[in-house]
């Protein structure tokens, strides 16, 4: 029966005294795709087989060893998404979205799914931003698109990050430099691990991003992409720099990025930290220009990036960067007897469609633990209705955290004055905090 109360292996319950970090980041997140443009999209949490096989690549290791991947009750080989971007691109073509008014722009923050050994920042399920931009073949949409997960960490408070950037050249250009690395790897084929020499016959590419520390001695020292750019390919990537250098985004060209999905073209970046141990990629991305043709769409230009919500979270807590929390509980009216908590009710609904926090018993707990209640809601204050106040028709208020009181009058008109100036007063005193007088 254990198993009925645990979470999968890889898998992480966001409890209500933490999410409010969740959404902190998700709605700079928001805004800020806002401002840059961005509209939300929304995509299926799984899709056909197919779509990542041809999107992502059958040599990676998502596909091969990282997909969940099962059949369904007709018989259809169906996958959770592995990662956003394929998703979005099937949408777009199967909408016509990309027949419009161009660029298009969209971003998703949804949950994905890999089948990998879990550490701190890797998980099976893991969420994630993502950002695509369809249509725009410029070097300035990849500078903008650097410039938005710029953006975003800089809205967080993060600081210390690395932007390394690389172009991976396209088809034409590359064909090149896959025939010097299989020339260079085939002359030290015995020392590569099993799943390098695989790729060194389908991807040879792939081997420069193998973790295993024989594989990276080997590959540092392997001929650079950027040595085989097209003319058009280099062109790009110096226009790509200096948009960078024009925004004052610093940035080191890293000819060892290559990103780990098959479909990347050009450009490829990484923002990176030495803050959260070794999975210290917290946002990655790339055009993608061949993708939309491949997906059986008209040859569209695009690129993207993902950012990993769990890598950020780590690295914001690493960075000691504080996150407001909630609104605190503004009122808990506390009620002696039925008609009283009756009355609490009807004022506790009123004013919470004034926008006011507030919340009464439901209980039936004596008024001493109403209050300690109360005071673990942290609520700024508490009024104790009962009979004589019902009659009466005012109460006393009770600031929680000085002990004062005060008679207010028992309407929500009143109380609403009332907890509107209180937290006017408590904003001039957080702006007062921020901004000392000279």
């Amino acid at each position: 029966m254990a198993i009925l109360t645990k979470a999968p292996r890889g898998t992480q319950d966001v409890l209500p005294a933490d999410s409010y970090r969740w959404q902190v980041v998700e709605d700079i997140i928001r805004e800020t795709a806002r401002l840059y443009g961005f509209k939300e999209i929304r995509f299926p949490t799984f899709e056909h087989t197919e779509l990542y096989q041809r999107s992502v690549g059958d040599t990676t290791d998502v596909v091969q060893k990282e997909m969940y991947t099962f059949l369904d009750k007709g018989d259809r080989s169906i996958t959770l998404r592995p990662e956003g971007t394929a998703g979005t691109v099937r949408a777009m073509i199967e909408h016509g979205l990309l027949g419009g008014v161009l660029p298009v722009k969209a971003y998703y923050l949804t949950s994905c799914f890999r089948y990998e050994k879990p550490q701190a920042g890797r998980l099976r399920e893991f969420h994630q931003f993502g950002a695509e931009l369809f249509g725009a073949a410029s070097p300035t949409a990849d500078a903008e698109m650097i410039a938005l997960a710029s953006e975003i960490f800089k809205m967080l408070g993060v600081t210390g990050l690395r932007l390394a950037i690389n172009s991976i050249g396209c088809p034409t250009c590359r064909a090149s430099y896959h025939q010097a690395l299989t020339e260079y790897f085939s002359a030290r084929k015995e020392e590569l691990c099993a799943t390098c020499r695989e790729r060194l016959a389908t991807n040879p590419m792939r081997i420069l991003d193998c973790k295993s520390p024989v594989c990276s001695g080997i590959a540092a020292g392997a001929p650079v992409i950027l040595d085989f750019l097209c003319d058009e390919c280099k062109e790009h990537f110096e226009g790509v720099k200096a948009r960078l250098s024009d925004l004052e985004i610093p940035y080191t060209v890293d000819p060892g990025i290559v990103r780990g999905l098959d479909y990347y073209t050009k450009t490829v970046f990484e923002f990176i930290s030495d803050d959260i141990g070794a999975q210290g990629t917290v946002c990655g991305g790339g055009r993608y220009d061949g993708l939309v043709a491949e997906l059986g769409g008209a040859p569209t230009p695009a690129l993207g990036f993902g950012m990993g919500l769990e890598r950020l979270l780590l690295l914001l807590q690493a960075q000691g960067i504080e996150l407001p929390e909630p609104r605190p509980c503004e009122l808990y009216l506390v009620s002696i007897g039925e008609a009283a908590n009756r009355r609490a009710l009807a004022l506790t609904n009123a004013l919470r469609k004034e926008g006011f926090y507030v919340d009464c018993d439901q209980m039936g707990r004596s008024v001493k633990a109403q209050m300690k209640y109360a005071d673990k809601l942290g609520s700024v204050y508490t009024l104790v209705l009962g009979e004589d106040e019902l009659q009466s028709g005012k109460a006393q208020l009770k600031q929680m955290d000085t002990g004062e009181t005060r008679q207010v009058e028992l309407s929500a008109a009143a109380l609403s004055e009332v907890l509107y100036q209180a937290g006017t007063d408590r904003l001039n005193d957080a702006l007062a905090d921020w901004f000392p007088q000279e």
